[in-house]
């Protein structure tokens, strides 16, 4: 039996996984987490077979649970859930140590599949993102402003462009203001952006917000 652990904070998206799971034999719902830090707990604390993550997490980030379990639960396959498109968002994850990659969207027998991929020692990412891969290997000059960010800094930007001042970045992320406005800066500067007003503007245009 798998024993999946899911992480996500809406409890409806929660439901309906259980429920996807309970039609599958050979796959049950072992714990639930609704928060970064209660999704560390619980992998930290019980035995899973593989973790369902959404990205999105409150307190800690998709990115920041993803480091932490590269290092204390090396073994542990992550499948990343997320409502995010695939070209956004899961080449940075897979390099951060994500084990698949599987948009809300998908149909529920995806996820099985994706599951049982991860599970098994694979990595999962569909047909599209694994042409868009190929394609990158051989088209790094024409990477996206974004994809030059390093984790973190794309952290930042991503609640820099939800509208979030530099005091409140600084108080979500535990760091301090000049921290964050030297974070700000690198930023500007890597995208080649000069106001957060272009910055919201790109994130817009390119899905990084919700």
């Amino acid at each position: 039996m798998i024993k999946v652990l899911i992480a996500d904070d809406h409890a409806v998206v929660r439901q309906g996984l259980r429920q996807i799971l309970a039609e599958t034999a050979d796959m049950a719902v072992a714990g639930e987490a609704a928060s970064g830090p209660e999704t560390l707990e619980r992998a930290r604390s019980e035995a899973y077979d593989v973790l369902v993550l959404d990205i999105t997490m409150p307190v800690r980030s998709g990115f920041d649970i993803l480091k932490e379990l590269r290092v204390e639960k090396p073994k542990l396959p992550v499948l990343v859930l997320s409502m995010h498109a695939e070209e956004q968002f899961a080449v940075r994850l897979l390099k951060a140590g994500a084990s698949g990659y599987l948009n809300k969207e998908s149909a529920p027998d995806e996820l099985v599949k994706a599951i049982r991929k991860v599970v098994s020692g694979g990595r999962y990412v569909s047909p599209a993102l694994a042409e868009k891969l190929a394609f990158e290997i051989d088209a790094d000059s024409d990477r996206m402003l974004h994809e030059s960010l390093s984790n973190r800094e794309f952290q930042v930007m991503r609640m820099m462009a939800s509208g979030k001042t530099v005091k409140e970045i600084a108080n979500d992320l535990s760091l301090s203001v000049k921290t964050i406005s030297t974070y700000r800066a690198r930023i500007l500067d890597k995208m080649n952006l000069r106001t957060n007003a272009e910055l919201i503007h790109y994130a817009i245009q390119n899905q990084l917000i919700e």
